[in-house]
């Protein structure tokens, strides 16, 4: 049995599209799940897209991903180049060869394409008028430079079947098919061409792409028949939809939120989940588990757990999933990476930062969440008196205004300021009053905060402003009666 080799060629056009990411996460399980060898290939012919240091984000992204490759244009297994752009000399012998053995043709028309564009203007109902064409007086004007293409002779008659890993047998009428450009005018081959070639050349024996190329699959096929090339073994993938603010569903786009690797991970997911959630889309392991490691994933990963259906991206499950890992998350890699969301650079609260941490740790689902989370550590939002109402404490707004002059003196007594003191100071002037002690917790909780719902309790956030800035805030709730 040949070795399982597989590949992500992606186009460097921008960011890393999750529906990207996870072609690439499946070919690479799909290799590393059979020992197999996973190569990384640059499709760059078309130059009108290239984004410069796209190259750059696609390696950046895969290293973040964990996704490793055995080959590539920075690890030659010598099958390369990995860079379409600098294979260009070698696709021009395999379109002549298939223009001898009457599978492709030269076409003269008036200039159908761009300098990078893939399109055609003949739609697949019609006849090019260059398939006609003696070949002779074909050579005759490329020898005389006249500007042409070279397209695939399709035969529009019948029907074409081919079997897919995941779809199963699929049937397409012939005449849907056109006749695709193979190699542009300036000798630059389409995508349709160059992944064929390429994918023979390296050996590649399971293509994993999206289901929108299953139409052109039979294009393929031809293709590879004409070359007497062994077909590769097919894994188209379902669509990846999203779901609008309505309830309605459609294919993925920005509208719908984040849809990129990069701006996930600059929103404070973590890529470890990402990773993990985007390894569910589309896939199912035989068990109801849904948290696995990358290695966990590769050894449990098997073709037949893909499925036909689309996946839907819900981005409350990735919150959930991304907050699974931020509470696995060893404290000091946790507070490492929650720095930086926090918006505390430069301010009192940075000594405090080990503190305010271990009160996110457990309450974060996603990074960029700590800012807001402990905004009012840096300055009291407004808020209206009737927060002070509590009615499990028993707290109104009358009872506080009599209750924090007599907490506050409370606190002032304290010497070593602390959350255990703070805490305990509270709590005697509970029972002094015979009050419940939530009371006095609620009330010093809203004064110094102004949120009802806060990491921590009142302890520990006073603990954090520090006695001044604590007793400050208490004064300023009292002035305002």
């Amino acid at each position: 049995m040949s070795e399982t080799r597989t590949r992500f060629a992606p186009s460097p056009t921008g960011f890393m599209h999750v529906g990207n990411l996870r072609t690439a996460l499946y070919a690479w399980l799909l290799a590393r799940s059979e020992n197999g060898k996973f190569i990384l290939r640059i499709e760059d012919t078309d130059q009108a897209r290239y984004v410069e240091n796209a190259v750059d984000v696609i390696y950046a992204t895969l290293k973040k991903a964990g996704l490793d490759h055995d080959e590539g244009p920075d690890k030659d297994g010598g099958v390369g180049p990995y860079i379409q752009s600098e294979r260009k000399n070698l696709y021009r012998q395999y379109a002549e060869q298939l223009v001898v053995s009457g599978d492709a043709y030269y076409c003269f028309c008036d200039k159908c394409e761009s300098d990078d564009s893939e399109e055609s203007v003949h739609d697949a109902a019609d006849v090019c008028p260059c398939c006609t064409m003696d070949p002779a007086a074909a050579a005759e004007k490329v020898a005389a430079g006249e500007p042409h293409v070279i397209r695939q002779r399709i035969d529009r008659s019948g029907t074409s079947t081919f079997t897919d890993a995941v779809f199963g047998e699929i049937t397409i009428e012939n005449k849907v098919l056109d006749d695709q450009i193979l190699l542009k005018r300036d000798n630059m081959p389409t995508y349709n061409f160059a992944n064929v070639v390429d994918d023979h050349l390296m050996n590649i024996t399971h293509v994993v792409r999206g289901s929108e190329y299953l139409s052109s699959t039979p294009k393929y096929n031809l293709l590879y028949r004409a070359f007497g090339w062994d077909i590769p073994t097919y894994v188209h993938l379902p669509l990846i939809m999203g779901r609008d603010a309505d309830g309605n569903v459609s294919k993925l786009s920005k509208r719908h939120g984040s849809v990129s690797f990069e701006n996930l991970v600059s929103e404070g997911y973590l890529p470890e989940a990402i990773v993990n959630y985007i390894a569910l889309l589309g896939w199912s392991p035989k068990s109801d588990r849904e948290i696995f490691t990358l290695n966990e994933l590769a050894e449990a990963f098997r073709i037949s757990g893909l499925n036909k259906s689309p996946a839907v991206f819900d981005y409350a499950k990735l919150r959930w999933m991304n907050s699974e890992y931020i509470k696995a998350m060893p404290f000091a890699e946790f507070a490492a990476a929650a720095k930086p969301f926090a918006g505390i650079s430069g301010t009192f609260l940075e000594a405090q930062w080990e503190k305010i941490a271990a009160l996110l740790h457990s309450r974060v689902e996603v990074l960029s969440d700590c800012a807001g989370m402990i905004g009012f550590l840096q300055a009291v939002p407004e808020f209206d008196l009737t927060l002070f109402v509590h009615k499990k404490s028993k707290s109104d707004i009358e009872n506080t205004r009599t209750d924090l002059p007599l907490i506050r003196e409370k606190l002032a007594n304290i010497t070593e300021w602390n959350a255990e003191n703070i805490s305990g100071a509270l709590s005697a002037f509970a029972a002094e009053h015979e009050v419940k002690a939530g009371r006095p917790m609620w009330q010093a909780r809203i004064a110094v905060s102004g949120c009802a719902v806060t990491p921590g309790g009142p302890g520990e956030i006073m603990e954090i402003l520090g006695k001044d800035e604590s007793l400050k805030r208490i004064d300023a709730a009292i002035a305002r009666w």
